[in-house]
């Protein structure tokens, strides 16, 4: 499929961004009435913080949202046949709005359903590999954010490898994305690392306190 004359590039940009945006965290939390996830735990709209309110089916839909707008935004673009440059800005928009959405005043979650979302559109062995990876790390740990942090770091490892061997295409531009997500993950992981390193850091399944 074409792109249409009146989608420009800064358009699908922004409406990526926009669809990025959707706090599914709070939405899901409203429809289940449970108490808004930036009010406890973590204070991170995600998947995880909602998990600490008990509720699995909520966290579960959080998951299924966040990752959700990450692949739909960029399997559109690939629909739209667009470059490879443009579809790695695609990608970025996406994930930033999650970061930064405009609907939560800029204050979003830490983005990784949502990575997650965007590797399954680019290359799905690759979402595989990764999501493999998180849940090892998740089971023998129990740290979500230990897992986070180690995926955020092989993800792109293994988009590199996999286009080294053949695997897959390697596009420049979005194997540059990729890491630039990788490392806006850790750094949105940053207060985590800290715990984790001094034995406070909660574990997966922890309810709030």
């Amino acid at each position: 499929m074409s792109l249409p004359a009146y989608l420009s590039d800064p358009l699908l940009i922004l409406i990526a961004y926009l669809i990025g945006s959707i706090p599914f965290a709070v939405v899901v939390s409203r429809i289940f009435r449970l108490q808004d996830p930036r009010n406890y735990g973590s204070g991170n709209p995600g998947a995880t913080n909602v998990l600490r309110s008990g509720h699995k089916t909520a966290a579960a839909l959080t998951l299924i949202g966040d990752a959700a707008k990450g692949w739909f935004a960029v399997w559109e673009a690939g629909q739209l046949s667009v470059s490879p440059a443009l579809m790695a800005a695609i990608a970025l928009a996406v994930f930033l709005g999650h970061l930064y959405p405009v609907f939560l005043k800029f204050k979003g979650g830490k983005g990784v359903a949502t990575a997650l979302g965007i590797m399954v559109a680019l290359q799905p062995w690759l979402a595989i590999a990764s999501m493999a990876t998180w849940v090892i790390i998740a089971v023998f740990f129990r740290y979500s954010s230990l897992a986070a942090i180690i995926c955020a770091i092989f993800a792109p490892v293994f988009y590199i490898l996999g286009g080294a061997i053949g695997v897959w295409p390697l596009p420049t531009e979005l194997a540059a994305a990729l890491c630039i997500i990788g490392l806006l993950l850790l750094y949105r992981h940053r207060a985590n690392i800290s715990r984790l390193m001094a034995g406070t850091e909660p574990q997966l399944g922890k309810k709030k306190s």
